[in-house]
């Protein structure tokens, strides 16, 4: 019936008609708990049931000022089925036709005010998941148009300074002060209605290293590993542009090493204290069960990169103290930003921003469907349970990246790059799923 709706256009020479009018909207969707439930709007691509009267003898439907195609079969004098098609326009339909339908047969017409809206919202990314607050932050996605409200963790709603892109892209937002800690999701009010973005903003219960305190850093002597990066080897000055530094954070090149020569494989590294001190299951499963699937877990960090950086270099997040340079295997993920698409496009932030990582893209877990105990149970069994971030400066080869044949390559150069990170942490990828309507 439903492809017979989309596909069929109106041939009613029966009648001429008489007068029209219209009662009620009603979705029809089969795979609700309520198949046919009386609404105020309905999506692009979605089956309208509508009551009313006069309907025999009716010609034309416009929705949103578009014609719309309907089928005479599904027409009697009081109810017609018709869908909203994915041609309608919405932002760009004309202001005085936008939300109607009008009904035309010989005779007369009616038009109802009814709300159309695009497809249901979703969120992307955000720039930051956890700014100073006063910090203007980016989040990105699909259907973002004209954001009214945002929630965010603690219940804290911002209604004002909301900048929408006209196409639903992105929209940028202002942080409160008074976000809860614990973190969790943002929950945005658009013209297509509500969507959540997942548990990650501003999880500090999920810091497992910010060098100011949360989380314990270790490091052994600089004399028999010179690429240590020591306590003092941390900075603190004001640096980023927009998304502003918290406190103290690691640079991957110390001030003390004027450049990183090429072929370096372990050029620099930063751990956390690890065994005796580190206790991911009594920190994080609390808000993370053991049993989440690893997909919906993943490590974040913020970085800051305030030249170009391209060609050569990468950092290795370890989530043990057991590698060897070159691994592109085990519990290790090779973060290489200005690899896209097998070219070399420099990377360069204006102010810190955080990267997402899920747990399931680092390579010992990455071939099959595993939990979150997978890694737990993994660092556990490890004799150095540090984890970390080191610099490494090796030749990247796409055969490695990808995991299959591959002739290209990127020779490893000496670099003077500057890359700054902090806040590392363990969040959830979970999202709250929004409905349009309680059951």
């Amino acid at each position: 019936m439903f492809f017979s709706v989309l596909f069929t256009s109106c041939d009613n020479n029966d009648s001429q008609g008489g007068n029209i009018t219209i009662t009620k909207v009603f979705l029809e969707d089969v795979n609700s708990t309520v198949p046919d439930r009386e609404v105020s709007f309905a999506r692009l691509g979605q089956t309208i049931r509508i009551e009313g009267s006069g309907f025999t003898g009716l010609k034309r439907v416009y929705i949103n000022g578009y014609s719309t195609y309907f089928n005479i079969v599904f027409v009697s004098d009081n109810s017609m089925l018709i869908n909203v098609s994915a041609d309608t326009p919405i932002l760009e339909a004309d202001p005085a036709v936008r939300n109607t339908i009008r009904f035309a047969n010989d005779n007369s017409e009616t038009t109802f005010k009814f709300e159309i809206r695009s497809g249901k919202p979703a969120i992307t990314n955000v720039s930051n998941t956890m700014p100073n607050a006063g910090e203007t932050i980016t989040v990105t996605g699909t259907g973002l148009t004209e954001v009214s409200k945002v929630v965010f963790p603690g219940n804290i709603e911002v209604t004002t300074g909301i900048t929408s892109d006209e196409d639903g892209e992105f929209f940028t937002v202002a942080v409160p002060n008074g976000i809860s800690d614990n973190g969790g999701s943002l929950f945005v009010q658009t013209s297509n209605g509500g969507v959540y973005s997942p548990a990650y903003f501003n999880c500090k219960r999920g810091i497992i290293l910010d060098f100011d305190g949360r989380g314990t850093q270790g490091s052994w002597s600089t004399d028999t590993t010179p690429g240590m990066i020591a306590p003092a080897d941390l900075e603190s000055a004001p640096i980023g542009v927009n998304n502003i530094s918290h406190g103290k954070y690691v640079p991957h090149r110390p001030s003390r090493l004027a450049s990183i020569a090429a072929a370096t494989g372990r050029a620099t590294e930063t751990w956390t204290a690890g065994t005796g001190t580190d206790n991911w299951r009594t920190q994080l499963t609390p808000f993370i069960p053991a049993n989440t699937p690893l997909d919906k877990v993943a490590f974040q960090f913020d970085i800051y990169v305030p030249d170009a950086w391209k060609d050569s270099g990468y950092l290795k997040i370890c989530t043990i103290n057991n590698f060897n340079a070159g691994t592109w295997s085990g519990g290790v993920y090779n973060y290489i930003p200005w690899l896209v698409d097998g070219k070399s496009v420099a990377f360069q932030t204006t102010g810190w921003t955080t990267i997402t990582i899920p747990l399931n893209k680092f390579y010992q877990w990455s071939k099959e469907s595993f939990t979150f105990e997978a890694v737990l149970a993994y660092r556990e069994a490890a004799t150095y349970q540090n984890f970390g971030i080191w610099f490494e400066n090796a030749d990247v080869k796409m055969k490695d990246v990808l995991g299959t044949e591959s002739e290209v390559e990127f020779p490893s150069k000496a670099t003077s790059v500057k890359v700054y990170t902090d806040n590392w942490r363990i969040v959830s990828l979970d999202t709250p799923v929004y409905n349009d309507f309680a059951n």
